[in-house]
């Protein structure tokens, strides 16, 4: 199994080895700021099994933070940077300016175009202006921590992966596993979002990697057994792992 979206902290060396102990083979490290992206790299110069998405969050576009933009272009050039992200828009919290995270947004996607990595996507109250810029963007899309119904008719018409966490195995996700119902084989992930959204077995615990377990059953139990294997496929093409 791979865990595509992970926020590692100073124990990392003790959650990847729960990790690889639970099945988990690989983790993809997500950076939210430059200092972050520096960390994430050094993490996956220590352990054969974690890469790298780097990139700026929305949260920071309204400071100095996302004059760092350049900088993050030149660590993806980084062999374990597989991604750009997490970026995106979060119109939920009042963190930063709405039009200086469409600024920072198109920055990175452009970055992505770049380099051609994929880009990985937060986004929270702002599916207008989320799909609006995917849609005029060229190149891989990974929508992660997927909660965005608005979003699934062009994310499956234009072939954009759907990443689900922890929250789909939540009892009253009904509408989000009909999502995740919805969403072809070949285009499904799974992620924990660790260490927030502690899957329904464990739920009230800081999450980590290895409980992206539970996310692989739920998406088996909609999808067939034969899923698990797709799922990692699907990892493997889209971050090139």
């Amino acid at each position: 199994m791979i865990d595509t979206h992970a926020h590692l902290g100073d124990d990392a060396a003790e959650v990847l080895g729960r990790a690889r102990a639970a099945g988990v083979t690989r983790v993809v490290a997500v950076a939210t700021t430059l200092a972050d992206a520096h960390r994430v790299l050094a993490l996956a110069d220590a352990h054969d099994d974690v890469y790298a998405c780097l990139g700026i969050h929305p949260h920071e576009a309204g400071g100095e933070e996302a004059e760092n933009v350049h900088e993050i272009c030149a660590l993806l050039a980084h062999p374990k940077a597989v991604a750009v992200g997490e970026t995106g828009l979060d119109y939920f919290r009042a963190y930063a300016p709405h039009e200086a995270q469409q600024r920072l947004f198109e920055r990175q996607l452009a970055v992505a175009r770049d380099t051609r990595n994929p880009v990985v996507v937060h986004t929270r109250a702002a599916d207008d202006d989320t799909r609006a810029r995917l849609l005029a963007h060229d190149g891989p899309v990974v929508l992660h921590c997927f909660s965005s119904a608005q979003l699934l008719p062009a994310a499956l018409e234009r072939g954009w992966y759907v990443s689900f966490a922890g929250n789909v195995t939540y009892k009253n996700a009904y509408d989000l596993r009909a999502a995740a119902r919805e969403v072809p084989p070949e285009l499904l992930l799974a992620e924990t979002d660790s260490p927030y959204l502690a899957p329904q077995p464990v739920r009230g615990k800081r999450n980590e990697p290895a409980f992206v377990t539970h996310t692989y059953d739920v998406l088996a139990e909609l999808h067939g057994d034969d899923v698990r294997a797709q799922i990692v496929a699907n990892a493997e093409r889209v971050f090139g792992l």
